[in-house]
């Protein structure tokens, strides 16, 4: 039975407009849908200050201050400590990484994760014992979370948000645009995943400014995780391999007549330099351009340089600022991806802290527009706030595993989760489980597809985040979010952008 709970907070505003019952209702729907991805925390990592945010009932909200470690052979409670947003170091956040960490449900061993100190190497040495790197927590002594902590307490919060795969970005970030890191079908059926980022042609470390998808060069390679194995077995490219034929998103919204979008940044690179065809620039083709591993949206040139299809040109978008100049300009398509470039990213060891501002430039951008649509896109646009993955931080809840083929790589760790929207009650915390499937359920249902259509995530999960949101209650008029940098700063900056991961 699907256990619901939404708390006082919710129920008490019902109350007072005369409402019954925490269910929300939700016969009405969102003619935008924005979906902002940023990188690489967990809840007890990112949002260790709504513990003392005011206003709020610190009980409500599921952050963990200490977790088990594996010190001397023996679990140990260590306290989580405090941490600057943009660190020197990054932990491995692979699928071999979560198995340590998970440790057949122990949650234990996240001390034991590799890490890379990668600017000056001031605040570590080493992952283990007696450095718990892991174990940090975002220090908002400065207020540089802020805009988020704002977000959470004002809007609605999922405490059981997990991340669908195991494993880093490039199949999170598939799995957010079509349920599935599997190659075809048939493969998602099995249970068989693509399971971590690209591994470069040059046998060395991936490199975030190569190609992948439909892009990718001969002999990159990438791990399948294998039903009923944990054990990853390599697969090289040769042209066209990792480019994927099967349903997304965009395919079902195609079908019904729904606009969509996908801001993703494409960044300078010299990963190949005796290919004439990629030499200098990175095409777009990166691990967090999904649609650039979609076949008949990318439809790749002869060469597989360059995506060439008419979609892929009109509705992917290589510079992600152009977000808040489409919402100035009344063209914000019905369904949006944002995801930022490496300056505005929350990725550890190599974000300037911009990425709270970007957020809330986005989120402002909307709520204070009041000439789109005949009265702002404020009134009928949802906007969901997520993380594409753990990053290597501890977290302290346990992801469940489900049955059948996929229960081998399906769930992965708590991520952070926002639902914004005119109708979404301050406070709204929930308990239902939910993954990357819900939220393409949630899409779904809002412009009237069949839940689970494209019989991916989206069909294995059975929440959709009705519970965030409910017509009876407004619209509610928007608070705005303070943050330090505004839309102008962001629609002003100069340079090359940066990928929003290196690893």
């Amino acid at each position: 039975m699907k256990v619901l709970t939404v708390r006082v907070s919710l129920c008490v505003f019902l109350c007072l407009f005369g409402l019954n019952g925490a269910h929300a209702q939700t016969t009405g729907s969102f003619k935008h849908i924005v979906l902002i991805v940023q990188e690489n925390r967990t809840p007890d990592n990112l949002f260790h200050g709504l513990l003392t945010w005011p206003g709020i009932n610190p009980a409500n909200y599921d952050i963990a201050t200490s977790g088990l470690a594996l010190v001397n052979g023996k679990d140990e409670v260590v306290a989580l400590t405090p941490g600057p947003l943009a660190n020197d170091y990054d932990l491995s956040h692979a699928h071999p990484s979560f198995l340590i960490m998970y440790d057949k449900g122990k949650m234990d061993r996240a001390n034991l994760i590799p890490d890379t100190c990668e600017k000056t190497a001031t605040d570590c040495t080493s992952n283990g014992a007696g450095q718990f790197l892991s174990y940090k927590y975002v220090d908002n002594s400065t207020h540089i979370v802020d805009p988020y902590l704002q977000l959470a307490a004002n809007y609605g919060w999922a405490n059981q948000m997990f991340q669908t795969n195991q494993g880093p970005s490039y199949p999170a970030h598939m799995f957010l645009f079509g349920g599935t890191s599997a190659l075809t079908a048939a493969d998602d059926a099995a249970g068989t995943f693509m399971s971590e980022n690209p591994g470069s042609p040059t046998g060395s470390d991936y490199s975030a400014t190569q190609d992948t998808g439909c892009l990718a060069p001969s002999g990159e390679f990438n791990f399948l995780v294998t039903a009923g194995s944990t054990t990853e077995t390599k697969l090289i490219n040769t042209v066209g391999t990792f480019c994927v034929t099967h349903e997304t998103m965009a395919s079902l919204l195609n079908g019904i007549g729904v606009s969509w979008k996908y801001y993703a940044p494409a960044v300078l690179t010299n990963s190949f330099p005796n290919d004439p065809a990629r030499k200098g620039y990175n095409s777009g083709g990166s691990i967090w351009n999904a649609p650039a591993s979609v076949s008949p949206i990318c439809q790749p040139d002869s060469a597989f340089a360059a995506c060439a299809g008419a979609e892929y040109t009109s509705k992917v978008d290589l510079n992600p600022p152009d977000v808040l100049t489409d919402i100035s300009e009344c063209k914000l398509s019905g369904v949006s991806w944002v995801i930022p470039d490496g300056r505005n990213s929350d990725h550890p060891s190599m974000n300037q802290g911009g990425g709270p501002s970007w957020v809330a430039s986005i989120v402002n951008a909307i709520g204070e527009n009041t000439t789109c649509d005949g009265k702002g896109y404020w009134q009928d646009t949802a906007i969901i706030v997520t993380w594409d993955d753990w990053g290597g931080w501890f977290d302290h809840v346990k992801p469940p595993v489900l049955s059948g083929p996929q229960g081998d790589y399906q769930m992965g760790f708590r991520v952070p989760l926002i639902f914004i929207s005119a109708f979404t009650t301050p406070a709204a915390v929930s308990d239902v489980r939910y993954d990357f499937g819900s939220v393409l359920r949630f899409v779904e249902k809002n412009f009237k597809l069949r839940e689970g259509e494209l019989g991916f995530a989206d069909a294995r999960s059975d929440t959709n985040l009705g519970e965030f949101y409910d017509f009876r209650l407004g619209p509610l008029p928007f608070r705005p979010v303070a943050a330090p940098l505004k839309a102008s700063f962001f629609l002003s900056q100069t340079g090359p952008p940066e990928p929003p991961d290196t690893d």
